[in-house]
């Protein structure tokens, strides 16, 4: 079966991030060092509560500050924190060549608000999705089973009418094991090649 709509993982798919960036800004007005605070951001459960809705804006900020020693205000350390994207040019490209032939797409991703509101004012290509799903709004992460119903609810697709790039395994297996269509996204030219021998688009047009 052809894939009738495409689903995007967000981050390292279309954009990339660095936390490191955010850590060596927060950590100029705090008392751990750079590295430290990358492991609050990126390698405890603090920023999975945040993903999950179990955190609000300020109970993370207000964790964070606990955690880092940060004594700058909330709205310094949000811009801090949300400005660590970066644009993948091909795969954006490669979205707009779906858009362009007709073909229904949406984001799946593990995020938080604070991200979502910085990608949505500065990456305009963010806005042209058919649809939506981020973990924060669900109270779950991919790879859990639910956040997988949320999405083909809101494509009204299922099993091989999907098809979902994402750059974890993990992810993967997940949307493979119920039936979904995928592509382990490791480069921007393997992926758009795949994409291109499922005839969703055509290789000139990128």
């Amino acid at each position: 079966m052809p894939p009738e709509v495409v689903v995007f993982d967000l981050g390292k798919v279309l954009v990339d991030f660095d936390y490191g960036i955010a850590a060596r800004r927060i950590a100029d007005n705090a008392s751990l060092d750079a590295i430290g605070i990358q492991r609050v951001l990126d390698q405890s459960t603090l920023l999975f509560r945040y993903e999950t809705g179990l955190l609000t804006r300020e109970e993370f900020f207000k964790e964070v500050q606990e955690a880092t020693g940060y004594k700058g205000t909330m709205e310094v350390f949000s811009g801090y924190f949300a400005d660590v994207f970066s644009p993948i040019d091909p795969m954006i490209a490669l979205h707009a060549a779906l858009r362009k032939r007709g073909v229904p797409t949406c984001i799946f991703s593990n995020t938080n608000d604070l991200a979502v509101t910085h990608i949505r004012r500065n990456f305009p290509f963010f806005a042209n999705f058919d649809g939506y799903v981020f973990s924060y709004e669900h109270g779950s992460m991919k790879p859990e089973t639910r956040l997988y119903e949320v999405v083909e609810r809101a494509t009204g697709r299922k099993e091989g009418a999907i098809l979902y790039l994402d750059d974890r395994l993990e992810n993967i297996e997940a949307g493979r094991a119920r039936g979904w269509q995928t592509i382990h996204h490791q480069t921007p030219q393997a992926s758009i090649a795949r994409v291109a021998e499922l005839q969703l688009v055509r290789p000139d047009s990128l």
